[in-house]
C-alpha cells in the first residue's frame, strides 16, 4: 500500500485506497494541497484546536480511534449520499468521536503526525498538515427563520 507522506497524493490515490469513486469533474491526476488552518468541504469545517479549545473539552472518557489505511467515514451527506473521509497512513491519525463542544457542532477530533486527507466523492480532497482539529457540520444563517430577537442558525446540507 502506498504511503501518503511520502509521495505526492491526487484523488487517484485516495480513490484507489479508500475503494471511493470520485466524480467524474474532478481531477484525478492533480495534487491536493496540504494545508495548515480552517479548511471547509460541503456541510463539513475543520478548524486547527487550539482555535476553538476553549469550546471545545477532550476529557469526556471516549476513547481514541486509530484511523485506518483505507479511510474513517466522518459524514454522510444528509440525503444518505456521499461520504466524508478521513484517509491517514497507518498509525498516524488518531480520532475522538463526539467530544464535547459548548456549540454542539463537533462530530469529532483527529490529530495526526503526518498528512493526513478528507475525501468527498463530489467536493474532492482537502490535506492537513501535522496537528490537532476539531470537525464541526457547517451552519448558516437562515433568513426565512430570523425574530425580532435575532437570526437563526440552521446545519449546512450537502
Amino acid at each position: 500500500m502506498t504511503r501518503l507522506e511520502h509521495t505526492t497524493v491526487n484523488l487517484g490515490v485516495l480513490s484507489r485506497r479508500t475503494g471511493l469513486t470520485v466524480l467524474g469533474h474532478l481531477e484525478r491526476e492533480v495534487a491536493v494541497p496540504v494545508l495548515e488552518g480552517i479548511q471547509a468541504q460541503g456541510d463539513l469545517i475543520v478548524i486547527p484546536l487550539p482555535l476553538v479549545a476553549v469550546a471545545v473539552s477532550l476529557t469526556n472518557g471516549r476513547h481514541w480511534l486509530q484511523v485506518p489505511a483505507t479511510g474513517l467515514e466522518l459524514l454522510r451527506s444528509a440525503a444518505g449520499g456521499n461520504p466524508h473521509t478521513l484517509v491517514a497512513d497507518r498509525g498516524a491519525c488518531e480520532y475522538l468521536p463526539s467530544p464535547d463542544d459548548t456549540l454542539g457542532l463537533a462530530l469529532g477530533v483527529f490529530q495526526c503526525s503526518a498528512p493526513v486527507y478528507l475525501l468527498h466523492p463530489e467536493h474532492g480532497a482537502t490535506g492537513f498538515t501535522p496537528g490537532a482539529y476539531v470537525v464541526r457540520r457547517q451552519r448558516e444563517y437562515d433568513h426565512r427563520r430570523r425574530t425580532w430577537s435575532g437570526g437563526a442558525h440552521r446545519l449546512v446540507a450537502d
